[in-house]
């Protein structure tokens, strides 16, 4: 396998699909239960990981990532579901730490992390909040984010990170959020994610449709904001991408304290 100049491990193809569209001379690759996007964005060598949803899956991707191409820089990038309260859908949080409910703090380096171009939105700065199971009730997301002082949460960054830090290679994470503070979730959701294929997903969705037909309305709703935050990140991610042929700055952050 060649090297390449980033390494980005997504969860799900939902979160990959916008940046994927900017990608050319796209080859794929399947196996192991991932797959892998290898394509060209600004000059640039850009490798795509989608490992599944979960620590695990994303620790194995990450591994195979760094083995077969090993980038000198690696994103964890996806959804994530918002702890504050002040996060609308589709903001942007740049993690400068990622933190666990066992009292695990991973500090990362934000050098060269945000644009500086005006027309791509700026991001929030602050902790990311590592979660084992999707957080569906409001009660809940701001419990975390106050106890945590997080402002969004995901299943897959902090094990991103930790193989990074293993490894010796720089991470950044960036997340779009998916479902704010406010927002109930679907009760079928987690079981949804976390089938293993296309077609499995589907049977699921199909099975909660026909117990509560009301759960199409929610899956449509959850699939356009995702198309539209999967968009909003593919465009902060190719101007990162962009930008670090030369030094970059942080000025598109707000900087959240913890």
């Amino acid at each position: 396998m060649e090297p390449c100049d980033f390494g980005i491990v997504f969860a799900l193809a939902a979160e990959a699909g916008g940046l994927v569209d900017l990608l050319e001379d796209v080859a794929v690759t399947r196996g192991h239960g991932f797959t892998v996007r290898q394509g060209r964005l600004h000059g640039r060598s850009v490798v795509l990981v989608e490992s599944g949803p979960g620590r695990e899956r994303a620790a194995r991707a990450s591994h195979a990532l760094l083995d077969a191409h090993r980038p000198p820089r690696v994103v964890s990038a996806g959804f994530a579901g918002g702890l504050d309260p002040t996060l609308r859908h589709g903001d942007l949080v740049l993690a400068d730490a990622i933190v666990d409910c066992r009292g695990h703090h991973e500090p990362l380096s934000l050098e060269g992390a945000a644009p500086t171009a005006p027309d791509v939105s700026a991001c929030r700065v602050g902790r990311l909040l590592a979660v084992d199971r999707v957080i569906r009730l409001p009660a809940e997301k701001r419990e975390l984010g106050v106890r945590h002082q997080a402002l969004a949460c995901d299943m897959e960054s902090l094990a991103v990170a930790e193989v990074c830090r293993q490894r010796g290679v720089p991470l950044w994470a960036v997340r779009a959020v998916n479902d704010t503070a406010d927002e109930e979730l679907p009760a079928d959701i987690e079981k949804l994610l976390a089938q293993a294929s296309t077609a499995a997903r589907w049977g699921t969705a199909i099975g909660s449709i026909l117990r509560r037909p009301s759960t199409l309305k929610d899956l449509l709703r959850l699939r356009q904001r995702a198309i539209e935050a999967s968009d909003r990140l593919a465009k902060f991610l190719a101007e990162v991408i962009h930008q670090n042929q030369q030094p970059a700055r942080l000025r598109a952050c707000e900087r959240q304290q913890p």
